[in-house]
């Protein structure tokens, strides 16, 4: 009867640490269950290799092919302007004038000079004939007759000095009139009646109707990418229906210093009447094709200082990192030309949290 009582009484102290121990491993084991890591959501797209070149598109304006800079050439207080911004100028049309007194003044003293020179022109002439005769019936000196010719020679080149002069203050007078050299509109008035001005100061800048150009700045590494006397389809942005056709006309040798971009002038081909100066356009061009597949910026990382991108398994919906070639860098995208085959699923957002072999769920997708 003591040994019965001794034996339940150990199975008893057994059993108590026995059921303990059971009961924590289970609490533990429904803990872990509840706190196992959810896939990552992310963002991705789908390689797509592409074997032809993209189509480039950049916004510029029309301006005209050719411009003119009209100023005075001399300086003066601008008494009158005749035209502003939009008229139309044509050849030999007056645009303004400078107060025309003191060139008025000018061209009225040498009138009088070159008459003054005219009178002593004209009485040495007579001395010189007068010396002339009698040095032929022998009733003068030769030096005498020597002086009436040297002076008859000053007198010529004092009337021919006094033309000049004459000349030059007439043309003095016609430049106190600012007139138009070429058919066309004023695109700017940069001074106004009452201003002083100063010699070739531009007054007015006048666009020829010869041509048309848009005119784009263009990035360098799309520079680079446009074939030579590549076709470019330019359309006005608020009427895409309006198109015309045109080609690079010239490109800045160097690059604006704020920008640095490079700005390039297209030749229109027979513009449209619709294309008028200022207007915005939009230029698109075929860039020479680049085997490669192209993915967002924000899809690149690196491994082993080399880029690399997230691919994610469709089958188990794990992430791994793969090394790409990247053939381009584009304003937020980048062109891979080896690594990624078409069907590739790249992660495009949140690679920065991502570890190999990380479970994920695409963002847009049913988990």
């Amino acid at each position: 009867m003591r040994a019965t009582s001794l034996t339940a009484r150990f199975l008893a102290r057994s059993f108590v640490p026995l059921a303990a121990a059971a009961l924590l491993l289970a609490g533990c084991k429904e803990q872990q269950e509840e706190h196992a890591p959810l896939p990552r959501p992310v963002r991705a797209i789908t390689a797509e290799r592409s074997e032809d070149g993209e189509t480039a598109m950049l916004t510029g304006q029309i301006l005209a092919e050719n411009e003119a800079a009209l100023a005075f050439r001399i300086g003066g207080r601008m008494i009158e302007r005749s035209v502003g911004v939009g008229d139309a100028v044509t050849p030999d049309k007056v645009l303004a004038k400078l107060d025309p007194v003191n060139e008025e003044n000018a061209l009225r003293s040498a009138r009088a000079a070159l008459s003054a020179a005219e009178g002593r022109l004209v009485q040495a002439r007579n001395n010189f004939d007068r010396q002339n005769t009698l040095l032929q019936r022998g009733f003068t000196t030769r030096v005498l007759f020597d002086q009436a010719e040297q002076e008859l020679r000053t007198s010529q080149s004092a009337v021919d000095d006094a033309q000049a002069q004459l000349q030059m203050a007439e043309d003095r007078l016609s430049f106190t009139e600012l007139r138009a050299n070429v058919t066309g509109s004023v695109t700017a008035r940069l001074a106004e009646a009452g201003e002083v001005v100063q010699p070739g100061q531009t007054i007015f800048q006048v666009a020829r109707e010869d041509g048309r150009d848009a005119v784009f700045d263009v990035p360098a590494n799309l520079l680079r990418s446009v074939p030579a006397n590549a076709p470019i389809a330019v359309t006005l942005t608020d009427d895409p229906s309006t198109i015309a056709q045109g080609r690079v006309r010239t490109v800045d040798p160097q690059a604006d210093p704020v920008t640095r971009t490079f700005r390039v002038r297209v030749g229109l081909i027979d513009s449209p009447a619709a294309m008028r100066l200022g207007a915005t356009v939009t230029g698109r061009v075929q860039l020479e094709g680049t085997p490669g597949v192209k993915i967002p910026a924000s899809a690149l990382t690196k491994i082993n200082n080399q880029p690399a991108v997230w691919i994610v398994d469709p089958k188990s919906s794990t992430v791994a990192l793969r090394n790409v070639e990247i053939a381009r860098f584009d304003p937020g995208s980048v062109l891979v030309s080896e690594g990624l085959d078409d069907g590739d699923i790249v992660v495009t957002a949140g690679v920065q949290a991502l570890h190999p072999g990380q479970a994920v769920r695409l963002l847009g997708s049913r988990s």
